[in-house]
């Protein structure tokens, strides 16, 4: 028998999917047999599980589980909550060698999708290709005993008994919870008391997975907090669990101004991305937030190395060198940030997302928790705000991210043409991660998205007419294949 999953689902970072279309309980049955088979290649035989808060969240975890222990995997049932908290049980428990997360992230409520560490490190890209292989020879005749029915009742459209994901490790989950709330307040442990005491803050869960846990966080916290919708649910009635969106923050950007707390931090659907709001109700970037932490960090570690993604400031790039840091680049991705992050030795890595992944005191793994709290340690020890920090920073004139819709048979075509037109005139370009064009203005970026049928652009100098120049510029190797940029000249 070949087991088909849909040619869509196995994405370069993650497994996603829309659930009822390209995703079904019965494939997390065979997703979680093929991971316990790659489990037992690794030597190991116990895996972390848990979920976030989206309607489908249960019934696919579940759905894991029984297809994790008909692998012959023993489960460790994480629960409910952020993705950090899976990534935390997977790293801090003997005897777990490795974890999945059911999550959709920040994508629509009726999208879910599978995030997966092994032994520590990210699995990803051709990791997941060879999962979706071993997946492909699942044999339900093989089934252990008890769990053809199982398999057959997902088949035919019916659910699974969730105590098929409970009874190896019953009792555990509220444990592993307390000692990551143990975890995140120790990032305080070298800030000073007074400063911290005389913080202001507020935080929006967005519905999201991450809500209880900020509730128990907060409650052990030094300083005031105000507290946005931390009541967990998959319909994200208020607004959609995204902070890269500036739209999904007005509510804590009112809070902020009303209450004239000193910041506010917005989470996205599974707790992993950051999004922060200053006093003055200014947003500061995923990227202004590396710079921020760089440079506290860099005054007890000088010389770090600090890594960025190629979508990344350049602005942040030369801050990190300016305050006596190695600054790094390297792909875009949370899974390709934490495995250059291993290799070298960073202690601290960031992307324009607001993945945020410290080293130093902590695992290396994105925790927009983790992040929050880092961010009230640097205010308290730097005693400055989080609005002067941002005001002290490089001022450039950028674009956001822009996509544009490619065919999946072009896209990567397209930037090899325009590689080889840049090559052939000598340009100054780093290949990283597609193309970033560094020219007299500034730079450019065009890449192919690794998740979706687009090309993904960004471009950055220090004025408007830079800028312009440099947009042109892109526009102009667009049209040479073809291409147009919506919005563009």
């Amino acid at each position: 028998m070949t087991y088909r999953l849909h040619p869509s689902i196995l994405r370069e970072y993650d497994i996603r999917g829309i659930c009822g279309e390209t995703l079904w309980p019965a494939d997390a049955f065979v997703l979680g047999w093929a991971f316990a088979r790659v489990v037992a290649e690794a030597g190991g035989r116990r895996v972390a599980v848990g979920r976030d808060g989206r309607l489908s969240s249960p019934v696919l975890e579940a759905a894991l589980a029984a297809g994790l222990r008909a692998g012959g995997a023993a489960v460790l049932p994480v629960g409910q909550g952020p993705t950090p908290l899976l990534y935390f049980a997977e790293r801090s428990t003997e005897q777990v060698e490795g974890g999945i997360q059911v999550t959709g992230s920040h994508n629509p409520p009726d999208h879910n999708g599978f995030k997966i560490v092994l032994q520590g490190a990210p699995f990803f890209g051709a990791d997941l290709l060879r999962l979706g292989q071993i997946a492909e020879g699942f044999d339900p005749a093989v089934l252990p005993e008890g769990f053809g029915a199982v398999w057959h009742g997902l088949a035919g459209g019916a659910g699974v008994d969730p105590i098929l994901g409970d009874a190896d490790g019953a009792g555990e989950g509220g444990e592993i919870f307390r000692r990551y709330i143990d975890a995140l307040t120790a990032a305080l442990e070298e800030a000073p008391a007074g400063p911290l005491a005389a913080l202001r803050v507020g935080w929006d869960a967005g519905n999201g997975a991450a809500g209880p846990a900020i509730e128990a966080l907060c409650a052990r916290l030094p300083g005031e907090h105000h507290l946005l919708y931390t009541r967990v649910d998959g319909h994200f009635p208020h607004h959609h669990p995204d902070p890269t969106v500036e739209e999904n923050l007005a509510d804590l950007r009112s809070l902020v101004l009303s209450e004239r707390l000193d910041f506010g931090v917005a989470f996205d659907g599974d707790g992993d991305r950051l999004g922060v709001i200053d006093g003055h109700g200014r947003v500061v970037w995923g990227d202004q937030l590396l710079l921020l932490f760089a440079a506290d960090l860099l005054e007890s570690h000088p010389g770090a190395r600090i890594l960025a993604d190629v979508k990344t400031s350049q602005g942040v790039f030369d801050g990190i060198a300016a305050l006596g840091g190695q600054p790094l680049m390297c792909e875009t991705g949370h899974s390709w940030v934490k495995s250059r992050m291993k290799q070298a030795g960073a202690l601290l890595a960031g992307e324009m997302t607001g993945h945020l992944f410290f080293a130093d005191r902590y695992f290396g793994f994105d925790d927009a928790l983790y992040a929050a709290v880092r961010l009230m340690a640097a205010v308290a020890r730097q005693e400055r705000s989080v609005a002067d920090m941002l005001e002290a920073m490089p001022v450039w004139v950028n674009t956001p991210e822009l996509r544009f819709a490619v065919p999946a048979a072009r896209k990567a075509a397209v930037v090899a043409e325009v590689a080889a037109r840049l090559r052939a005139e000598g340009a100054d370009v780093v290949t990283i991660d597609g193309l970033r064009v560094r020219r007299a203005d500034g730079w450019w970026l065009l890449r192919a998205s690794n998740t979706q049928e687009m090309l993904v652009a960004r471009a950055e100098s220090a004025d408007a007419a830079g800028l312009a120049r440099l947009l042109a510029e892109l526009d102009g190797q667009l049209a040479a294949s073809g291409v147009a940029r919506a919005g563009g000249h």
